[in-house]
């Protein structure tokens, strides 16, 4: 067998090890390759060979990996949130805070009781001071059990009273329960007519409305909440303000 320098023992053992890492060198998979056995065995004695001179080609090829996996999330979620469109940005019945003729919009999805959500409330509303042509369309996601559910009903049953915006301060700020005193004492606080409210929070047009968002978040692959759609971009998770804002200028040259 021919001997192999150095650079190209590495650069051979790189490969193989992000192949191996793929699932094209392993098991049944190399068996059936076009390889002959001599050759088979020659690759794995290459990865061994490569990983025991320079073990961090597996740490690289773990990286590299990552990065290509993250990328081609990355270019998914912008082609369904393009083909979603205006199921995103421009359904009228959805509650709006900012700037309502904003040049960009961010779309929020997040669940009332979602402590993470909670502890944005601050960052987007800084968000909004500092972005005068931002606008935010909020879409109820109540993945966390019946009180988020009956958060989300409360929330959509007091936008046929003008009150969403208010409500929304209050419960994202009340107990996390979301049990009936306390979405009546919230209601109550709002100036809401409670009786109403409850009526409304059973109307058939509040469950399509979050069935609605449901649907969109298992388009994106939203995994939880909170989770923001900015332009072409979907972040998921609680973010920073700096990330929010980075996020409304790349939108915004767009």
């Amino acid at each position: 067998m021919r001997r192999i320098s150095m650079a190209s023992l590495r650069q051979a053992g790189r490969l193989a090890a992000a192949m191996l890492l793929g699932g094209a060198l392993t098991g049944p998979a190399l068996a059936q390759s076009s390889f002959s056995a001599p050759q088979r065995q020659e690759i794995i004695e290459i990865i061994r060979d490569a990983m025991r001179k320079d073990p961090s080609i597996l740490r690289d090829a773990v990286t590299a990996l990552q990065q290509d996996e993250a990328h081609q999330q990355e270019n998914a979620a912008g082609e369904m949130i393009a083909a979603l469109g205006p199921a995103l940005t421009q359904n009228a019945a959805d509650p709006i805070a900012g700037n309502p003729k904003g040049d960009v919009t961010l779309v929020e999805f997040f669940d009332v009781r979602c402590p993470y959500c909670r502890r944005m409330v601050s960052v987007v509303d800084e968000l909004i001071k500092r972005e005068p042509n931002l606008r935010i369309v909020y879409k109820d996601l109540p993945v966390l059990g019946p009180g988020s559910v009956a958060g989300a009903r409360a929330l959509l049953a007091a936008q046929k009273q003008g009150g969403y915006l208010k409500l929304h301060t209050l419960l994202m700020a009340a107990n996390p329960s979301m049990d009936e005193a306390t979405l009546q004492a919230a209601a109550k606080q709002a100036g809401l007519d409670w009786a109403k409210l409850k009526h409304d929070m059973d109307d058939p047009e509040v469950k399509l409305r979050i069935d609605a968002n449901l649907a969109l978040s298992h388009q994106l692959d939203i995994q939880g909440t909170p989770a923001y759609v900015i332009g072409g971009k979907l972040l998921a998770g609680a973010a920073e303000l700096s990330e929010l804002q980075d996020a409304v200028a790349a939108a915004r040259k767009k």
